[in-house]
């Protein structure tokens, strides 16, 4: 029996319920192949600004740190979005991924089959569309120094500085390189070339590390032409990797091509994932916190089951059961149940806990 410890801090809004969905199929999987998870609830985000003051407190940092893993909602709302809060959400996400060296954000953007009909774009254009997006977490705009707003005499200005060092360049670029090998071979190298000396740097960084694998095809492409690709031509594109601001980006418009963000994962890792390897992650699924459908069982958890399966994979070396989910989940819809935001005319529509009981029912069959 292998035994697993996650810290689960499931958020604001629909965050609790998508991840108590999340749950009941980890539960699943632990019966079915004789694991033992031990679950450790905290608060993050607006929730615990309420009690706490503080959107992410010490104590609750330093469980995330012992945990094996992070499986987090989504956090915010309305209630908390004051520009000039002293304690701002954004706060405990970024002192999350800083205090946890969460370096690597991996996005997959996976078309299915029978939801190529359910996005704005054209069936012929996103069916088959099967990418991964890479994004730096820890660096850029988000985290750079001089950070400030300022009054001089001719009005208020406002600063940030985007700042890269080859290190935080090359680690990764090596997840990038990596997950290209694993996949179709072919990276996308995304940047500001043109104008921005971090994206000079960047691009000379990923032409050095290039020589190391000599078996990927490297293309370099400006972020604003990577925008148009990813809508005009997606299917070819294989790995992306980019720095935090234009991984934020994109990452949002590559959700689009999927149908709706309650469908899709994933994973902040401080390393190298490869097969059969275990890296310290964070998960959880893209979409926010949606407050308007909070507490009416409307909200796809499929996101975060499948959040749940890139833990399995990239934390616990559980390839096998990390695939008995995504087959579930699979079967689900090919049997044509439907959450509100995928339902289709001759669809099943059912709500939020329903399909964690169906996912976590075909997982134990």
């Amino acid at each position: 029996m292998s035994e697993f410890n996650i810290v689960v801090t499931a958020g604001d809004g629909i965050g609790p319920e998508v991840v108590d969905e999340g749950v009941k199929v980890l539960d699943a999987i632990a019966r079915k192949f004789d694991h033992k998870i031990n679950y450790d609830y905290q608060l993050i985000g607006g929730i615990s600004i309420d009690k706490y003051g503080s959107a992410l407190t010490p104590e609750v940092l330093k469980k995330c740190r012992k945990a094996d893993a992070v499986l987090l909602g989504a956090v915010g709302g309305p209630r908390w979005d004051n520009p000039n809060a002293a304690t701002r959400l954004e706060d405990g996400l970024l002192a999350l991924r800083k205090g946890l060296a969460l370096y690597a954000n991996l996005r997959p953007v996976k078309v299915l089959d029978m939801l190529a009909n359910h996005t704005t774009l054209k069936a012929e254009v996103v069916k088959g569309v099967d990418m991964m997006v890479i994004r730096e977490l820890t660096g850029g705009l988000y985290f750079g120094r001089p950070k400030r707003r300022y009054t001089t005499s001719k009005g208020r200005r406002g600063v940030d500085t985007m700042a890269y060092s080859e290190q935080e360049i090359a680690r990764i670029v090596k997840v990038g390189f990596e997950l290209a090998r694993n996949r179709r071979k072919k990276l996308m190298s995304v940047d500001k070339a043109n104008v921005l000396e971090s994206s000079r740097l960047w691009r000379q960084v990923v032409v050095e590390i290039s020589k190391d694998y000599p078996d990927i095809a490297l293309e370099h492409v400006l972020v604003d032409t990577c925008a148009m690709r990813l809508i005009q031509n997606p299917k070819a594109i294989d790995v992306i990797v980019t720095e935090n601001t234009f991984g934020d980006i994109l990452t949002d418009e590559a959700s689009v091509l999927a149908g709706s963000m309650g469908m899709l994962p994933s994973a902040s890792l401080a390393g190298i994932p490869s097969p059969g390897s275990r890296v310290n992650g964070l998960y959880e699924p893209i979409h926010g916190s949606a407050p308007t459908i909070a507490g009416q069982n409307i909200a796809n958890p499929i996101a975060t089951i499948l959040t749940v399966a890139m833990m399995l994979r990239y934390s616990f070396a559980l390839e096998r059961e990390a695939k008995t989910i995504e087959e579930a989940v699979l079967a689900a819809l090919n049997e044509g149940y439907r959450t509100q935001d995928i339902m289709s005319e001759g669809m099943k529509k059912i709500g939020t806990k329903e399909m964690g009981d169906l996912v976590a029912a075909k997982i134990l069959r």
